[in-house]
């Protein structure tokens, strides 16, 4: 977005210089450049399903325009999917190395460094993260669980003392 600002104010100057009057570029469905970056962050964090119609839209061309974005957005919705759709932790490990292997054909360097931590940590999280993608009410549950002794220390005597209560 800083880039396209940039563009736009080195295109407004061109134009005082000129002594024209400066007028965007607007793209197909009605945005400017600038607006459709400003317009997008907001479903960019959205699931493709919850879309509106103009969003749909807008991520088409933003997605055109910028195809890095659209890689992007791809893999940070395969990484969610992985833990929202995932109830068995085979399955789970087989589709984090499968994101893994993705992400390291990307080349997208900030993708790398989340892929490094979750395949160091895969254990732990698949342990936690499994059992929480049943009811919502269980995750505040061991968030209270976790508030009351103001954190964990020994996730191994967390885990167990979880276990001894809820399971």
């Amino acid at each position: 977005m800083a880039q396209a600002i940039d563009q736009e104010n080195d295109a407004i100057e061109k134009a005082k210089k000129v002594n024209r009057k400066f007028e965007s570029e607007v793209l197909t469905n009605g945005d400017t450049l600038k607006q459709l970056l400003a317009r997008s962050r907001y479903f960019l964090y959205k699931n493709k399903s919850k879309w509106s119609q103009n969003q749909i839209v807008r991520a088409a061309l933003l997605f055109e325009l910028y195809p890095d974005i659209g890689k992007t957005y791809d893999l940070a919705q395969d990484l969610r999917n992985i833990f929202e759709k995932t109830t068995d932790e085979i399955i789970g490990l087989s589709r984090l190395a499968k994101w893994h292997e993705k992400v390291n054909q990307s080349g997208f360097k900030s993708f790398n460094t989340i892929s490094r931590s979750i395949m160091n940590h895969y254990q732990t999280i698949l342990i936690i993260e499994v059992p929480m993608l049943l009811p919502n009410s269980f995750n505040a549950k061991i968030k209270a669980f976790r508030a009351q002794f103001r954190g964990v220390r020994n996730i191994t005597f967390f885990l167990f003392r979880l276990t001894n209560m809820y399971a």
